[in-house]
């Protein structure tokens, strides 16, 4: 094996493993503080209008996701639950910060939009070699 296709191979691993591990953090947090968490999320989510339940997909897309992702099994959908997670998290929490600069200078987005474009690079490129079911 060629040392292109094994760094192609390692490089999507590493993307899924630290976009899925860093995501999942945020998803066991919410389990852990349920309460406060569903709370203001159920609020926000139907403040738009949207029904209640709506507000359980931050599990589908901060817990199932990053498994997903981690293990490298549906990795494409996978990401997409991470990018369809993130839209949600900018319109129900951050679109005020879209065109602000964070304390330090930088985008006041940065983690969000690393998770959003991180999940369509993984939508696109797949899950690569290493993987439980490789895509």
């Amino acid at each position: 094996m060629s040392y292109a296709v094994q760094g192609d191979a390692i490089g999507k691993l590493v993307l899924r493993l630290t976009l899925g591990g860093l995501i999942l953090f945020h998803g066991v947090a919410k389990l852990l503080h349920a309460d406060a968490a569903m709370g203001m999320i159920t609020g926000r989510v139907t403040a738009l209008g949207l029904p209640a339940f709506v507000a359980y997909g931050v599990y589908v897309g901060e817990v199932l996701a990053p498994l997903l992702l981690i293990l490298g099994v549906f990795s494409r959908i996978g990401g997409l639950l991470v990018v369809v997670n993130m839209i949600f998290a900018l319109v129900l929490v951050h679109t005020g910060q879209i065109f602000t600069l964070g304390k330090t200078g930088g985008w006041a987005l940065e983690l969000q939009g690393f998770y959003l474009l991180c999940g369509l690079t993984v939508l696109l490129l797949g899950s690569g070699k290493y993987a439980v079911k490789p895509d």
